[in-house]
């Protein structure tokens, strides 16, 4: 969807719109950070921002993420709970995949939050939470 996109909400009618610098894509708005920092740092500027890490749903959701980042960027998913058990952010169960080959590995045995790659496909990888990079936050207008 062209950004500006309006998404008419059924149930009320009214044209929603994203706050400026955010991007519309089906019903959603998105945010990619000007800044990089770790796992739990992004998740808290995006709940500042009434709004939380990206949780990818569909296949066109993933090749949205295309458009709005090219570089290593911090997902809304991790294993922190248990290892292995990977979670979204809102609780939604991980059905829909895009890891990248022999992913996630938890290499060294402390990678326990998910980005994507700046691969062609944003496949995704598991790394250390401390590390620093890029996010993207979404919120329901």
């Amino acid at each position: 969807s062209p950004a500006g996109f309006r998404c008419v909400s059924a149930s009320t009618h009214l044209k929603k719109t994203c706050p400026a610098g955010w991007s519309m894509f089906s019903c959603s708005c998105y945010l990619l950070s000007e800044r990089s920092d770790s796992w739990d740092a992004a998740r808290k500027d995006c709940r500042d921002r009434e709004a939380d890490l990206v949780v990818i749903d569909s296949f066109e959701e993933q090749n949205f993420l295309k458009t709005i980042t090219n570089e290593h960027t911090w997902i809304g998913l991790n294993d922190n709970e248990q290892e292995g058990q990977w979670k979204w952010v809102d609780g939604t169960p991980l059905i829909l995949t895009y890891w990248g080959d022999r992913q996630p590995d938890n290499a060294g045995g402390g990678e326990h939050c998910g980005h994507v790659r700046n691969d062609e496909k944003r496949s995704w990888n598991d790394l250390p939470c401390s590390a620093s990079l890029k996010w993207i936050c979404e919120k329901i207008p």
